[in-house]
Order: C-alpha cells, then sequence, then structure tokens
C-alpha cells in the first residue's frame, strides 16, 4: 500500500467549545498568534503520507473558517451534526469517494499534533487496523460515587489518556460508525469506543504529552506561555533603502501603488518601504540582506513585485520556527503625503506579512527640505523588525 497516497484526515472542528469561556469556538482563537484549527490543520496539510485533510464545521462558522486555516490544502468542508460522533460520520462520509485505505480523525482543538504522532498513527493503523495514541497517567486516579466518597483506586500502572488523531482502516471505521447511528447509539465519546463496540481490538502507540487538547480558559493561557517560553531568542534587526525619482505616474510605497508625477528608478519596483522591512527582517535573522537574496543583476527581478521579497523574509522566519513580534516603517520624502496613507499601507504590510495589523508601524517625517529627499530627488524609508525564534545553540 503507498501511504502517502492512500491516508485521509477527518479534521472535526464543528464544536462551540463552550466550556473555553467567551471569544467564540476555540478552534478558530489564537494561541501563538496563530488561529487553533490552522495549527491543528497544518500538521496533516503538510504530512507527505497524507493526501487528503477533511474538515468537519458548522455551517455558522464558514467565514470564520475560511479565514483561519488560509493557505493550507484540505477538501471543501462538509457540515457537521448535533455531536462529534455525528461529525465524525459525516466526516468519513465526505471521504467515501477517494477511498482511502486510511484514515485518522482529529480534534481540531489539539493545535499541537506532531509530524512523529502523525507518522505513527498511520503506520499503527497500516499494521492493526485501529489504534489510538496514548500516554501514561502520572498521577493516582481515584473513582468517586455519587456521594463523593473514593470507591476504587484502580492501578494507574494500566491506566491510558487517550488522544487524537485515532488512525483506522476506513472501511471499517466507516461501517462501525453507520453502525451505530442505524443502532440509534449516538453516547460514544471517541471512535475508540465505536471501534470496540463493533468488535475491533484497537492497539495504543505513543502519544504526546504536548498533544493536549485546549479545553479551559486556563489551557490557553497556559499555553501561551509555553509558546512564548520556547520562543525566548528576541531579535531586532534593522534597515535602509533609497530611491531616486524617474520618469513614471505613480510609486509603490509599502505595497500599495501611489499615484504621482514620477516613478522610481530601480531594478524592480523600487518599494523602498517593503525593501528596507526585508533588510530589517533578514539582519534581524543575521541571514545576509536584500541584495545577496536578489541581487540586481539577475534578470528575473526586473520590474518585480516587492511583496514577494517580503514574503520570502518572513518564510526566512517561519522556516527557523519563529515569529514576528513587531513591523515598523518610516517613510522619509516630501511629497506624497503619507499621513493619509497610513493604515492602507500598515494593511498591506499585515496582509503580505501574514501578522495582526496591531504588530505593523508606518510613520513618515520630512528632511525639512534639505538634501535629495527635500530637493524631491527620490524617497528613502528605515525600517525595524522585531522577532522570535527558539533558542539554538
Amino acid at each position: 500500500m503507498a501511504k502517502s497516497q492512500r491516508t485521509a484526515v477527518v479534521l472535526v472542528a464543528a464544536g462551540r467549545g463552550l466550556r473555553a469561556g467567551a471569544g467564540g469556538p476555540k478552534q478558530y482563537r489564537e494561541i501563538g498568534g496563530v488561529p487553533v484549527i490552522y495549527r491543528a490543520m497544518e500538521a496533516f496539510s503538510r504530512h507527505a503520507d497524507v493526501f487528503a485533510v477533511q474538515p468537519v464545521v458548522n455551517p455558522d462558522d464558514s467565514a470564520m473558517f475560511t479565514a483561519a486555516v488560509a493557505g493550507l490544502k484540505h477538501e471543501a468542508p462538509t457540515n457537521g451534526g448535533a455531536t462529534r460522533q455525528a461529525s465524525v460520520l459525516a466526516g468519513l462520509e465526505a471521504l467515501a469517494k477517494h477511498k482511502p485505505d486510511i484514515v485518522l480523525i482529529h480534534d481540531a482543538a489539539r493545535p499541537f499534533v506532531s509530524e512523529g504522532v502523525i507518522s505513527r498513527a498511520i503506520e499503527a493503523a497500516s499494521r492493526t487496523g485501529a489504534a489510538i495514541p496514548v500516554v501514561h497517567v502520572t498521577d493516582t486516579i481515584k473513582v468517586t460515587g455519587e456521594s463523593g466518597h473514593v470507591e476504587d483506586t484502580p492501578d494507574r500502572a494500566r491506566l491510558r489518556i487517550a488522544q487524537t488523531p485515532q488512525s483506522f482502516r476506513f472501511d471499517v471505521i466507516l461501517e462501525a460508525h453507520r453502525r451505530a447511528a442505524k443502532d440509534g447509539r449516538s453516547d460514544f465519546t471517541d471512535d475508540a469506543a465505536i471501534a470496540e463496540w463493533a468488535g475491533l481490538t484497537v492497539a495504543t502507540f505513543e502519544g504526546d504529552v504536548a498533544n493536549m487538547k485546549l479545553t479551559t480558559p486556563e489551557d490557553f493561557v497556559r499555553e501561551e506561555a509555553r509558546l512564548a517560553s520556547l520562543l525566548g531568542d528576541i531579535r531586532t534587526g534593522t534597515g535602509y533603502d533609497v530611491h531616486a525619482f524617474g520618469e513614471g505616474d505613480h510609486l509603490m510605497l509599502c505595497g500599495v501603488r501611489v499615484p504621482h508625477s514620477k516613478g522610481f528608478l530601480a531594478h524592480s519596483d523600487g518599494d523602498v518601504g517593503l525593501h528596507a522591512l526585508v533588510d530589517a527582517i533578514l539582519g534581524a535573522l543575521a541571514d545576509g540582506d536584500i541584495g545577496s537574496h536578489f541581487p540586481p543583476s539577475d534578470a528575473r527581478w526586473k520590474g518585480a513585485s516587492s511583496d514577494q521579497f517580503l514574503k520570502y523574509a518572513i518564510e526566512r522566519v517561519t522556516q527557523r520556527g519563529g515569529r514576528v513580534a513587531n513591523l515598523e516603517v518610516t517613510m522619509i520624502c516630501e511629497r506624497p503625503k503619507i499621513g493619509p496613507l497610513r493604515d492602507t499601507m500598515r494593511a498591506r504590510i499585515a496582509e503580505i506579512s501574514g501578522v495582526d495589523i496591531s504588530r505593523v508601524a508606518v510613520k513618515a517625517t520630512t528632511s525639512e527640505r534639505l538634501g535629495f529627499t527635500g530637493r524631491e530627488e527620490g524617497i528613502a524609508a528605515t525600517a525595524s523588525a522585531t522577532i522570535r525564534l527558539p533558542w539554538s545553540v
């Protein structure tokens, strides 16, 4: 069996997450600056052995879903049901036309699933037909009665905490879910329980303590703190760029086309704001400068749009496991007036960079009619970028 072509995923994201407190469905809230559902889906969308990710969502959440997972590859979402069990069945039915061999069923509220857990899930289901990730119980567990009194202390050596993704041969778990629905059984708390009820033997494989489910407000607080501690290498870079005016009828400034009586003399589109910002990000990474990555001697960059340079710099941060904390650009010119365009430029930089607009600043100043900017011979820009990276040796 070619696992890379025949493994699919059902991503269950139709719940309301009421125990997580105010702020809307928990799968669409941000953690570490990234939507929870994006983190959960990304691991599967980018896994080499997964060919299809089938999201199951609440129809009222369509707009939130589309915005939250922009850029990730997935099947068209299908609507969930009144229970998690019904939602999983809807996802399985949506996948049936693809005839996968293996299916992984994962909760969107578990955003920290690793590539290793996914690979182990695929291998286990391929070998056993039904398997779930588990972690050992470290605390002593008590069984209590209605009075609250302890009735039993089970042997914790035999206890395990079940996680997702739970993995199965597709045909057998689909049949089990169909049987449960036909028999009116809607009380199963996970897919392994349905498999057990259907007579399947469910194996276990090593889970991951980091693969926790976000349930309460305290979970979000704890995980935000954990993520912040992992990105303790805080760096700041600066950038500077300048371009002279030439013939033309517009300028590209911070990704925005601005009508003007002149254009830039430049190899690319001459966007001094984005160029300075790219240099600032690369400087924070200690990763050269814009000219070393996009040399003016290379014909590929003739007239190129500078948004691709900024996207590239952001990707360099992401590839290092980092996050952008703040981006700031200062335009130095007499004209055009930047003030009326400030928020448009901020929004464009935020869009290109994939960061919230609250982390983007655009400022402007003149040189009091002094120098080449004062004589309106060109425009200069300075920039700074603050990023957070994991500590490394």
